[in-house]
């Protein structure tokens, strides 16, 4: 379909969906809806002007009539206008126009064919994981793009992810998120509620300021989904599911589905800290990552913590339970949506299938048992032995910290920094920390030191000169280079078919290695301009620039301004090779006639009547060598 806002709640009425002929900004025509939400609607559309297919959102008219909305509302979309990057759905244009007799906001995005994630989870296939992660990279590529335009998108989900039939991702709604919540109070009784409350960060949740590391966790949470089939957390009101972000720790995504690999397990469980100084630090760090896992490399994460692991997070504020509070009508249930129903565990059975589970499970808890009295033994004799006088904890993951960082969660542990070290990284900048000994959650003495590797920086590679090559040549040369390649075509330009013209980031920029490159190569065809009612030398100046040659017609119009262009072959819009001739007709003012005065008799002259001869206007061959062809149009 296109970007975002597919159904959300229950279906608009027909005056909202069906009205021809709406045209937003003298510009933009609105054909059927695409899809709703409690905020927007987003219409399949075009674009007059271009001739293109485009996706109109347009705010519903009970929000457009907020004045500060509206200005929140254009901020936001100027700053979501200004990404520009293959995996963010693109925005064209904003502005403000009549609808149904109200002045509305719009957005003008780019049209995507394809399905959400959402869509694509609902189906109940499993997807596997190398997929997912394949997925997730894609995603924190653009959440790494736009946290470096400083935009956060404060809403990651499935919902607002699509993958394209060639399987290419796209994220949607940057910023416009953040406009959405800068008005909101708190998350409002909507079907759309719990889907935001499932992904939300646990600062999000504490109403605290935000940073990029939000929208990590909340990709954590979106990872968690693909690799297991549901969110890390469900519950029977958003303020349960809520309170669940702060307060405990997700089963790790193996526990629910065992074919996850541990390196999946891993990247997911650190990109869900409570503490953002425990996440990955950046969108890239995690992007990395998961690029060594597909890779067969080792990941820079720490081991999952375990579901009963202690958590020091700060509390829910006071005013969380009306922030999440559900509507007085208990139905629907706050959580009781389709996609959790298929989902939720089955609690229907009787009193004898718990019985039987529980006989199955009394071997397992006398085994725990055991090793409970086991380790009581061990600890009490190490105690004899040692006298006491060492007490060990836990050591805290310094990954993807500083040096400064480190000493500072060291020293709220009782521990200190001890031999540092530098190594080379790809991925991680100058100066943060990427192993440790211990490892995290490895044992350490109290008072204890734990040392550190930084990195030194991460080696930078110069893109080669490919543009004017052939694209497989360009692509071979990159490879060779170390890059990761993507082929988009540049149906723009007017060069050989399968040049390149141009590339991102621009050749000879020095950049990591293992980055990707997009190479734009030309289709060899070029879109004939639409030069109707121009100027004869404008138009023709705007032909010859897109590399066409010109031919010019004139032709007696007594309804068009002399000198103007009235038609063209071949047609505005249509695709033709560079040096292709546009035959366009120009118009010249009709000769004017009069009529005779008549004579009683007509007298003959002796010298013959000379031969008609050509005029200029039919015989001047319109400066080209061709004579006026009248019949045409």
């Amino acid at each position: 379909m296109t970007p975002n806002d597919r159904a959300q709640s229950g279906p608009t009425d027909d005056a909202e969906r069906t009205v021809p002929r709406r045209i937003l900004g003298g510009r933009y025509e609105l054909h059927e809806e695409l899809g709703h939400g409690g905020m927007a609607v987003v219409w399949a559309g075009i674009d007059l002007r271009l001739g293109r297919r485009v996706a109109v959102k347009t705010l519903r008219p009970e929000h457009a009539a907020d004045s500060t909305f509206q200005a929140r509302f254009r901020r936001e979309a100027q700053s979501a206008a200004s990404l520009n990057h293959h995996s963010i759905v693109a925005v064209y244009d904003n502005g403000e126009g009549d609808l149904n007799g109200i002045s509305v906001p719009y957005i003008v995005m780019e049209y995507v064919e394809g399905r959400t994630l959402r869509d694509i989870l609902r189906e109940g296939r499993p997807i596997l994981p190398e997929r997912a992660l394949e997925v997730v990279a894609e995603i924190l590529d653009a959440l790494e793009y736009s946290h470096r335009a400083g935009i956060i998108h404060r809403d990651v989900k499935p919902a607002n992810v699509m993958v394209t039939p060639a399987g290419d991702v796209k994220v949607m709604d940057f910023g416009i998120a953040r406009a959405i919540s800068d008005v909101s109070a708190g998350l409002t009784q909507t079907s759309a509620v719990i889907g935001t409350a499932q992904y939300l960060s646990p600062e999000q949740a504490r109403s605290e300021q935000v940073d990029a590391r939000s929208d990590v966790y909340s990709t954590g949470c979106l990872l968690y989904e693909l690799l297991t089939g549901r969110p890390p957390f469900t519950g029977d009101s958003p303020v349960s599911v809520a309170y669940q972000h702060v307060r405990e720790e997700p089963r790790p995504p193996s526990a629910v589905s065992p074919g996850v690999p541990p390196e999946a397990d891993r990247i997911t469980m650190q990109a869900l800290r409570k503490d953002p100084a425990d996440r990955y630090q950046s969108a890239a760090q995690m992007r990395a990552d998961i690029e060594r896992a597909l890779a067969g490399e080792n990941v820079l994460a720490s081991e999952a913590p375990t579901v009963a692991a202690a958590t020091a997070v700060a509390p829910m504020p006071a005013d969380a339970t009306a922030q999440f509070a559900p509507a007085a009508d208990p139905e629907p249930r706050w959580g009781e949506t389709a996609e959790q129903r298929r989902w939720a565990p089955d609690d229907r059975d009787g009193p004898d299938d718990r019985d039987e589970e529980k006989r199955r499970a009394l071997p397992w808890v006398l085994a725990l048992v055991g090793l409970v009295l086991l380790g009581i033994l061990a600890f009490a004799a190490y105690r004899l032995i040692d006298g006491g006088s060492a007490q060990t904890t836990s050591a805290p993951s310094l990954i993807g910290k500083t040096e400064s960082q480190a000493k500072a969660a060291l020293a709220a542990k009782n521990l200190k920094l001890g031999d540092t070290s530098e190594k080379p990284s790809e991925d991680a900048p100058k100066g943060q920390i990427i192993a440790q000994d211990p490892a995290p959650g490895g044992s350490v003495r109290v008072g204890g030191a734990i040392d550190v590797t930084l990195s030194s920086g991460k080696p930078e590679v110069r893109i080669p000169e490919v543009v004017g090559d052939q694209a497989a040549d360009a692509r071979t040369k990159l490879e060779e280079a170390g890059f990761r390649v993507r082929d988009k075509e540049d149906k723009q330009s007017s060069k050989p078919g399968g040049e390149v013209t141009r590339v991102d980031p621009p050749e000879g920029s020095l950049v990591a290695k293992n980055s990707l490159v997009t190479i734009y190569h030309s289709t060899g065809l070029t879109e004939v301009p639409d030069v109707s009612k121009k100027d004869e030398g404008e138009a023709k100046a705007i032909l010859e620039d897109a590399g066409f040659k010109v031919r010019v017609i004139r032709e007696e119009n007594a309804d068009a301004d002399p000198g103007t262009v009235v038609s063209q072959i071949p047609d505005a819009g249509s695709r033709r090779e560079a040096g292709t001739r546009v035959t366009i007709v120009v118009a010249k003012e009709p000769k004017a006639t009069s009529e005779p005065t008549p004579t009683d008799t007509p007298t003959p002259t002796d010298s013959p009547s000379p031969s008609p001869s050509p005029t200029d206007d039919k015989h001047d061959n319109n400066d080209h060598g061709f004579p006026d062809l009248p019949g045409l149009p």
